[in-house]
């Protein structure tokens, strides 16, 4: 029984990797739609794709951990790495429709050029830095870097409001018009977003291995009373 027990939670750690690996390539394609003016439809379409895919990597993990918690009765250690793979989930879900978000304003929107002069493409392969650490913690049960994750989310802020000063900036407008500068400012949010996503799943890593999770300021036990 534990045998079983066992493969499927390696099962379960494999599609969730792999989930995490779809979710940083649709981020790297928007970085490509920021940065140059060639094949951006065919760009557009391959993260619809890959959103698609991150939707059945969902759908696929969820099952997994029903019939791990369902049939296995797992132990509290278990039981915290299978509920928070279950959270995880919905963040890379997220993350992979924020990327098509993305995409299609810059599709369908009004940059027409690539973007130079604003640090977005910078956020871009920041969010993909994130993503892939937060992952990586959790299939390696590496509480350090869950931690270097979610640390990491105030220098993403910090970028987001200098994209900001930038954008509002009135000089930014020899390079780029305001239909132009909205849509930035829209994509440097959902970048925003997307690193507040990979923090979450820092987080749910950390529970994973240690029993607490943060909210906010407060850290507290998710099967019981605050822990500090």
């Amino acid at each position: 029984m534990r045998d079983r027990f066992v493969e499927k939670l390696d099962q379960l750690q494999k599609e969730l990797l792999e989930m995490g690996m779809l979710c940083e390539e649709a981020i790297m394609k928007t970085y490509r739609l920021l940065v140059s003016t060639e094949n951006r439809e065919e760009t557009a379409e391959e993260i619809d794709h890959l959103e698609n895919e991150i939707d059945g990597k969902e759908q696929g993990i969820e099952s997994i951990c029903l019939q791990l918690l369902l049939r296995q009765q797992p132990v509290a250690s278990d039981l915290r790495r299978i509920s928070a793979a279950m959270k995880m989930i919905t963040d890379l879900e997220r993350i992979g429709d924020q990327a098509t978000d993305i995409a299609e304003i810059m599709k369908t929107g009004s940059i027409d050029v690539p973007v130079k002069g604003v640090a977005i493409a910078q956020m871009a392969e920041f969010t993909v830095s994130m993503v892939n650490k937060s992952v990586e913690a959790y299939v390696n049960r590496d509480l350090e870097l869950s931690r270097e994750v979610i640390d990491s989310d105030d220098q993403l802020d910090a970028m987001f409001l200098d994209v900001r000063k930038t954008l509002t900036d009135p000089n930014i407008n020899e390079t780029f018009n305001n239909d132009q500068i909205l849509d930035l400012l829209m994509i440097a949010k959902y970048y925003e977003r997307i690193g507040d996503h990979a923090t979450n799943i820092g987080e749910w890593v950390e529970f994973s291995l240690t029993g607490v999770h943060r909210q906010g300021k407060k850290v507290y036990n998710v099967f019981g009373a605050y822990a500090k």
